[in-house]
């Protein structure tokens, strides 16, 4: 585990307090090298969302460790936390998190802007990845103007732009039709072969799940091949 790009040991979650505490996450272990394809599948409320912001850190374990490139995740400083996911990591959610005001182009490049590029540096780079997701036509239409998939390709595209080593996806299609969900899979696939992408996804949609090298389930916060 300890060569994996991304792993944690031991990982657990509880929420509440005394007689209320919840677990969520008991003891989780998990490993993902750089290029490796994996869904994690369960059911609502199973806790793979709380996994996958744990293994991002967004959310500070109750015990246990993440690893990320080497080094524990959770034992350092915000900064540099958040320095390290930024680096490494992209984000795609089942709900875009578009900005509404601004255009697919200003919505990729606001990840590189807030990283210290240039408007002119992060302009070209966004431009380039709409391209790779199929929007090069819709770089300047905004919001209301793009059909769900085009929306959920500009989210796709603003996680890749600062050419993250890993994707993390929260299910990632969930608010999509069949067809289109499967133009998204297709799409996210073709990015991670061609790129070296990690990618780590949760779902509960097993036909999509099958996409992946390999599917681990999560449950009563134990995961199981």
């Amino acid at each position: 585990m300890s060569d994996a790009f991304l792993s944690c040991n031991g990982l657990s979650k509880t929420f509440g307090e005394k007689e209320l505490v919840v677990p969520v996450l008991k003891g989780i272990d998990l490993a993902l090298n750089q290029g490796d394809r994996l869904a994690i599948m369960g059911s609502s409320g199973s806790g793979k969302s709380t996994l996958l912001h744990l293994l991002g850190g967004l959310d500070q374990p109750t015990s246990g460790a993440v690893m990320m490139d080497g080094k524990n995740l959770h034992s350092l400083s915000e900064v540099e936390r958040s320095s390290l996911r930024n680096k490494h990591l992209g984000f795609v959610y089942q709900f875009h998190h578009l900005l509404g005001e601004f255009s697919a182009l200003e919505n990729v490049a606001m990840p590189l802007l807030i990283g210290g590029q240039s408007i002119q540096a992060a302009s070209e780079a966004a431009f380039e990845i709409l391209s790779q997701v199929g929007l090069s036509h819709r770089v300047e239409h905004r919001f209301g103007e793009l059909s769900g998939g085009e929306r959920q390709r500009v989210a796709i595209a603003r996680a890749l732009v600062t050419k993250p080593t890993c994707v993390l996806a929260d299910e990632p299609t969930g608010n999509l039709d069949r067809k289109t969900a499967e133009q998204i899979y297709e799409l996210m696939l073709e990015l991670n072969q061609r790129l070296n992408i990690s990618l780590l996804l949760v779902t509960h949609d097993y036909h999509l799940a099958n996409k992946m090298d390999s599917v681990l389930t999560l449950e009563d916060g134990f995961l199981t091949s």
